[in-house]
């Protein structure tokens, strides 16, 4: 049994794809902007197709489809790079427009934990834990660092508190970059995990400690 010919789009249709496929997000967001520009023009070519009897000889269906199939992979390559980027900026500890003290990651935690803002607030206690350990030189200032990683570096100086510093760090990637919902349980356990890293001397390295 011979096998149906493939089905073309015409025109119409094939604004219709394109459109709603560079619509999304990830093309519009990462998309340069001369792509755009090429988008807007490709858009304006395609609707030049529907011109009058006298005009000039449509282009065919497979040669449009062609053309579609060329930009979205265009965009596709182009804005794959820059998604990537996004990616591994999402998980790092702190703001990279921003340079705060731990002192003032904690006003900000307090002000939001009083206006019952959770997350707010158990994102910025987490974030002083970190600024504090730098600030006191346990921990190199390190642009791009995860939570994750501050929590397995400061388990080295601070062993008894690993499981803690564990927990922290799942909390805060949950609730900044995931769709966990805070409370003030999560905030004080923040708040006493930044107290008692605080009031403790952190081991030297190279020496034992025997976990809590």
């Amino acid at each position: 049994m011979a096998a149906e010919p493939p089905v073309l789009p015409g025109a119409d249709e094939a604004r219709q794809w394109a459109a709603e496929e560079l619509a999304k997000p990830e093309y519009r967001d990462a998309a340069p902007s001369w792509l755009d520009a090429l988008w807007r023009n490709f858009l304006d070519w395609l609707q030049s197709l529907d011109g009058s009897p006298g005009d000039a000889a449509p282009v065919p269906s497979p040669v449009i489809a062609l053309v579609i199939a060329v930009i979205i992979a265009a965009a596709i390559l182009l804005a794959r790079p820059r998604l990537n980027a996004r990616a591994r900026k999402a998980s790092d500890v702190f703001e990279r427009e921003t340079a705060l003290t731990a002192g003032d990651y904690r006003n900000r935690a307090e002000a939001a934990a009083a206006a019952a803002q959770w997350g707010d607030a158990v994102v910025d206690r987490f974030r002083a834990v970190v600024r504090s350990a730098e600030d006191r030189t346990i921990l190199d200032p390190q642009p791009g660092r995860t939570a994750d990683e501050a929590a397995q570096a400061l388990s080295v100086p601070f062993a008894g508190e690993s499981r803690r510093l564990a927990r922290a760090a799942a909390t805060f990637d949950g609730i900044r970059y995931g769709n966990r919902a805070a409370g003030s349980g999560d905030y004080q356990e923040m708040v006493a995990l930044d107290a008692a890293l605080g009031a403790k001397k952190p081991a030297a390295a190279g020496s034992t400690v025997t976990p809590i």
